[in-house]
Order: C-alpha cells, then sequence, then structure tokens
C-alpha cells in the first residue's frame, strides 16, 4: 500500500458521519481503537460555522485523520468554510449530498442537491481552489424517481469535470418525500453492483461504497471491486470492530485492540474534558457498545446509563463498570 498517496491508504477505511453520534468525543474513542481508519464529522452547515457563537471546528488533533462534513449550496460560504477548516488541521473536506431529511431539504443541500450537478459542481470547484486537502461528495445512487444508473452518470461525471476526484456512494437511493431519515437509511433496497458498475466507468476515480455493511468479510469483499468502504451504525453500535480494521485492511503486523485497551487508554482524555468542565455522559455516551459481544456488556451499558450523568462523575464509574465485564 505504500505506494498510493496518504489519502488513498487513509480513505480505503472510513466511519460514516452520523449527526449527533460522530462527535468529537466519539471520534477520540474510535481512534484509541484504529490509527488508520479516517474519522468523518458530523455534518455542520455553513451557516452554524460561519454564524454561531458556538465553535463546531473544534476537535483534538490526536482524533486525525479527521475529515468534515459540510451542510450546504452557497459556494462562497462553502469556499470559506473549507479555508477555515484547512487552517484548522481537518485533513479532508466532504460535501454532504446525501441526505434527504426535510431540514436538510430546506436548506437547499443534502441528497436534493442530486438534482442540482452543475450547482454541486461549483461548489466543489470553489473548494477546490481554496484548499489543498482532498474535497470529496457522499451522495446517493440516485433520488425519488430520478434514480437510472445514467442520470447517476450524468451527476459524476459533471461534478469530476470541476475536479473531484473521490465520491462516497451510498448504496440506496433517498426518497425526499414519504420516507423519514430513518427509514431511507432502511426501506430503499440497497445496489451494491451499480456503485462497482460506477468505479469500472470511472477507473480514474477513487470510488467509495456505503450502506449496510457490518462485518470485515463484507468489507473484504467490497474491495476487490471500489477503492474504499465506509461503515456507520455498526461502527458506532459495535466499536469493537475498530479495533480488527488495521490489521484487516491495512497492515497485517498491526496490533488487534481489545475494547478494554481502548476504554483504559481514554482515562487521560476524559480526566482533562472534565477538568474543562465537560460531563461524564458527553463522552461515555458514545462508549455504551464497546462490549457489544462479551459477557457483561448489558451490565456495563446499564451501570453508565444509570451513574455516568450524575453530578460530579468521574473516573470511578468507568473502573467500575469494567468490573461487570469479562473479555476472556
Amino acid at each position: 500500500m505504500t505506494e498510493n498517496p496518504p489519502h488513498f491508504y487513509r480513505a480505503r477505511f472510513s466511519v460514516a458521519p452520523m449527526l449527533d453520534w460522530t462527535t468529537r468525543h466519539c471520534r477520540y474513542f474510535h481512534r484509541r481503537f484504529s490509527r488508520h481508519a479516517l474519522l468523518y464529522s458530523e455534518m455542520v452547515t455553513t451557516g452554524a460555522i460561519l454564524h454561531a457563537s458556538y465553535d463546531h471546528l473544534a476537535f483534538d488533533p490526536q482524533e486525525n485523520p479527521v475529515a468534515l462534513q459540510l451542510g450546504g449550496s452557497d459556494p462562497q460560504q462553502l469556499r470559506r468554510c473549507a479555508e477555515l477548516a484547512q487552517q484548522r488541521g481537518y485533513q479532508e473536506i466532504n460535501l454532504n449530498v446525501g441526505c434527504p431529511s426535510d431540514r436538510v431539504q430546506n436548506g437547499m443541500f443534502g441528497a436534493c442537491l442530486m438534482a442540482h450537478a452543475d450547482l454541486v459542481a461549483e461548489c466543489v470547484g470553489q473548494m477546490q481552489h481554496a484548499v489543498d486537502i482532498p474535497v470529496t461528495v457522499k451522495t446517493r445512487i440516485g433520488i425519488d424517481d430520478s434514480d437510472s444508473y445514467d442520470f447517476l452518470c450524468d451527476f459524476i461525471h459533471r461534478v469530476q469535470q470541476a475536479g473531484c476526484r473521490e465520491f462516497i456512494i451510498h448504496a440506496r437511493k433517498a426518497w425526499l418525500s414519504g420516507l423519514s431519515p430513518k427509514e431511507n437509511r432502511e426501506i430503499p433496497p440497497l445496489d451494491y453492483e451499480r456503485v462497482y458498475q460506477l468505479k469500472r466507468d470511472f477507473p480514474q476515480l477513487m470510488i467509495s461504497i456505503n450502506g449496510g455493511i457490518k462485518t470485515l468479510a463484507e468489507m473484504q469483499n467490497h474491495l476487490q471491486y471500489v477503492d474504499g468502504v465506509m461503515v456507520g451504525r455498526e461502527a458506532y453500535q459495535n466499536p469493537a470492530l475498530l479495533g480488527y480494521v488495521d490489521r484487516a485492511l491495512f497492515d497485517a503486523q498491526s496490533p488487534v485492540i481489545t475494547p478494554r485497551e481502548a476504554v483504559e487508554s481514554m482515562f487521560p482524555y476524559i480526566e482533562q474534558q472534565l477538568s474543562q468542565g465537560v460531563y461524564l455522559n458527553h463522552i461515555t455516551r458514545h462508549m455504551l457498545g464497546a462490549f457489544q459481544h462479551c459477557k457483561g456488556a448489558r451490565q456495563w451499558r446499564r451501570y453508565l446509563s444509570e451513574n455516568a450523568h450524575k453530578a460530579g462523575a468521574g473516573i470511578e464509574v468507568l473502573t467500575t463498570a469494567l468490573q461487570f465485564v469479562d473479555t476472556e
């Protein structure tokens, strides 16, 4: 793999952007499992970055490599946000062209942008000119009745003409009305072959696949046909999976990181965050699935859920919860 550019290498495996889930605390925890995985932020709107009082770009450099996913459709605003993100140390800018929620559609971004390929191309072009880091697009295979392969190819062709060389394809189409975001992640059927065909027809592009991927075997199979795999809910709900990723997908000499090792390696970070006024449960809520397939996993989740939110809760909550878990 050493002959590949560094970003190509990292993007071989990534953890998907997930609203309310892939926060900076979540990413720090996931990084304890894998050195190589490319981690994504939650989707952040351009308006939030440019106008909100809260610093939406804050993250710990130890989380890197991290990609910032942007939501927006104003080329100049996206350009400015991309500049700010590069200055802060993010290593990729990703444009959301896949979220189907009503709120996102009302803001004229997300999956509805698939119907406006020229606008997406302009947005990508502005960001490309502003930064040196990769600018990528995460999209669906179609929207509503615009779900033919020709429609997808036309979209990819127009956007790649603006300089985009990397696309993450969620292998489902999106219904812009009639389905909730959750239903849009489950009801439209997966069509992996369409993504494989896209790679065959655009061999010069880096194509990653997303949607319904749960096991290392599935990842390894997809990588026979595309350049990268992106895993979402399974990585969050069963983060122990990430402990095997480096060895399975990057370097056979990499160690396997156990959930207990990952949890215990979080202690210095948690102590630091607590000293800055962060509540323990804001961190531990992302760690509930750490021992999903281990004896004592239910007791681990219950103890954290019942105690991490209490006033003054500290590391002792985690050390006590760990006593319930048998990882042998």
